[in-house]
């Protein structure tokens, strides 16, 4: 037995629809308020069918409200939520075929595991014999069929996070959401269940939205990210677009992109501009406009050379923070300070307190408006 339609791997949302795909999830105009305290300010999203997106953003964003309202358990005030192009605003939780998977694991206690795995299929009042075979089949999907007879309190923390994976899964849900499934696990466990349930994902072709306040882990997994701040959407990009092409300096600084530089900028010649930020280190950006009054300076840590300098002359070596295969490098300049990358073997030549230049091709800057 398969839990779920196979289906072709997921798209980004663009290809996706260049493609041909219907939206699975649809969400328009949505306003939630709880007294006097919007939650949800005219939120707008489209997710393609068997895409995976990680709704991301810092505490009190919004992005568990949204998760909730999605699966019923909170009613916005105004806006739509369609499920395969139904309307769903209307449906109690139980009947919008929604799986569902939180930080907690929300097992019971006093059920064995194929008995949690098939609660919501009893729920839903499918014949005992039915049930358990595709109970069985969901656990061999996370690897626990041999694990049937076992407690909860017998399983370890990732055990866990299986279990209730599984038991998503099994009433083969048009949408898997995920509210920081994987917060509670250490960081050695919660990165291989990154990836297995990534696979897992990828294999079922399941539609999933996953909360997260982890930039690293939302990266990792997710299609497409949806940033959020005070309520309201502001940025959705695949990850690779989001870290290069941030769409303010916020942005930037919460997912951790890059460098902000806020210094004055200068005229470089013909629809160019220059940061100095000390002798013989400038950067370079193209702009046709003049730079609003705010505006900040993009410039990718990887992006940023640095070349020793003479003694005395150039800017400091403030910091250095070994990472394994790199060393990242702060140096303190005019306007703060500037972060980057320089590989092991190459960083020997940079200890603290040395002297360098720094630089990055401008093409590779960008203004971005200030908060």
């Amino acid at each position: 037995m398969v839990i779920g339609p196979p289906s072709p791997v997921a798209l980004p949302q663009s290809a996706a629809h260049a493609a041909g795909f219907a939206p699975s999830l649809e969400i328009d105009g949505l306003h939630l308020s709880y007294g006097g305290f919007m939650a949800l300010k005219e939120i707008s999203l489209k997710v393609a069918r068997g895409e995976f997106v990680a709704l991301l953003g810092p505490s009190g964003c919004g992005k568990t409200s949204l998760l909730r309202a999605i699966a019923g358990f909170v009613h916005p005030q105004q806006g739509s939520v369609r499920l395969n192009g139904h309307d769903v605003a209307k449906l109690l939780p139980r009947q919008r075929n929604i799986g569902l998977v939180f930080q907690s694991y929300a097992l019971f206690p006093h059920m064995s595991v194929i008995d949690n795995v098939r609660f919501g299929l009893e729920c839903r009042n499918v014949p005992k014999a039915a049930s358990i075979e595709r109970a069985q089949a969901a656990m061999a999907l996370v690897g626990l069929e041999t694990f049937a007879d076992r407690m909860p309190k017998q399983l370890s923390g990732g055990q866990q996070q299986r279990v209730a994976l599984a038991r998503a899964l099994v009433i083969e849900p048009d949408l898997l959401l995920l509210d920081e499934p994987l917060g509670a696990l250490d960081k050695r466990l919660r990165v291989q269940m990154q990836t297995e349930l990534k696979a897992l994902q990828r294999r079922l072709g399941v539609t999933a939205v996953f909360v997260t306040h982890d930039q690293e882990e939302a990266m990792s997994m997710a299609d497409r990210i949806v940033v959020m701040r005070n309520g309201v959407i502001v940025q959705v990009d695949a990850p690779e677009a989001l870290f290069a092409q941030p769409c303010s300096a916020w942005v930037c600084d919460f997912v951790g992109a890059g460098n902000l530089l806020r210094g004055p900028l200068e005229p470089a010649g013909p629809g160019r501009y220059r940061m100095q930020i000390g002798p013989d280190s400038a950067f370079e950006v193209d702009s046709q406009q003049a730079p609003a009054a705010g505006s900040v300076l993009f410039v990718p840590s990887d992006r940023v050379w640095l070349d020793a300098a003479p003694e005395g002359q150039g800017l400091q070596v403030s910091a250095r923070r070994y990472l394994g295969l790199s060393v990242e490098i702060t140096i303190a300049h005019a306007h703060g300070t500037l972060v980057t990358q320089a590989p092991l073997d190459a960083s020997s030549r940079f200890p603290v307190g040395s002297w360098v230049r720094v630089g990055a091709e401008h093409r590779d800057c960008r203004l971005l408006p200030g908060d």
